[in-house]
């Protein structure tokens, strides 16, 4: 089967579970894909479980301005051949939040390069989408066990903190779970966590505060 026979046959598989309600609330919240099949996420998977691995394969479904095949893209591609240029490329073209979680959680979490290239996409980011997938990809790293290099724990640091004083409300969601994950790892990152940001609670602004404390909260639920 060609390449393009194979396109054909998922794009098939995907007509049979299409969702135009989903595809349709997608759009109303400014979500505008070319195409849209509205099909859920553990059904994506599960079509992709069906065919091996392939980088041409996995760079034709990218290109595609369908959301659905972008997603393929991101769980067929073999991460041993995703090179970091390849993902720079790649981060640079994610078009919404929801594709850089994918993209974090399923492929760049498991190439070697991994935490180099989140602390470059939160230290030099190009676009707000490089910000998200740098903190997103700390979570996962952090979430799989990973212990950061020293290095990596004080830019995680200084970043998270500089997002949350300054940054986008979905910046800030993004570097507050990867605070959540990293000092969920032990009661020392944990208090690393929250000496970070001892000043909110006395800040008089209700919203550091409740970001102190949903942290604390975190920690002392998880430890």
């Amino acid at each position: 089967m060609t390449y393009q026979e194979t396109l054909k046959e998922i794009r098939g598989k995907l007509r049979r579970f299409m969702n135009g309600v989903v595809s349709e609330s997608m759009r109303r919240n400014g979500i505008h894909y070319k195409l849209n099949f509205g099909v859920a996420l553990p059904q994506i998977r599960e079509i992709a479980k069906e065919y091996t691995p392939d980088k041409k394969l996995a760079e034709i479904l990218w290109k595609e301005e369908v959301r659905e095949l972008k997603i393929l893209g991101i769980l067929l591609y073999p991460p041993a051949e995703f090179t970091l240029e390849t993902a720079r490329q790649w981060v640079a073209e994610i078009p919404y939040p929801e594709i850089a979680g994918q993209m974090s959680l399923y492929l760049l979490s498991q190439v070697p390069y991994a935490e180099t290239a989140a602390v470059e996409w939160t230290g030099k980011p190009k676009s707000e989408f490089d910000t998200l997938t740098g903190f997103l990809l700390f979570s996962r790293l952090c979430t799989q066990g990973k212990r950061l290099s020293e290095e990596s724990v004080d830019h995680l640091l200084q970043m998270a903190r500089q997002t949350l004083d300054s940054g986008t409300f979905r910046t800030q969601q993004v570097a507050l779970n990867a605070l959540k994950r990293y000092g969920r790892q032990n009661k020392e990152q944990a208090q690393k966590v929250l000496n970070l940001l001892s000043d909110y609670v006395v800040s008089g602004d209700p919203v550091k505060t409740e970001i102190y404390n949903d942290l604390k909260f975190e920690f002392d639920y998880s430890l």
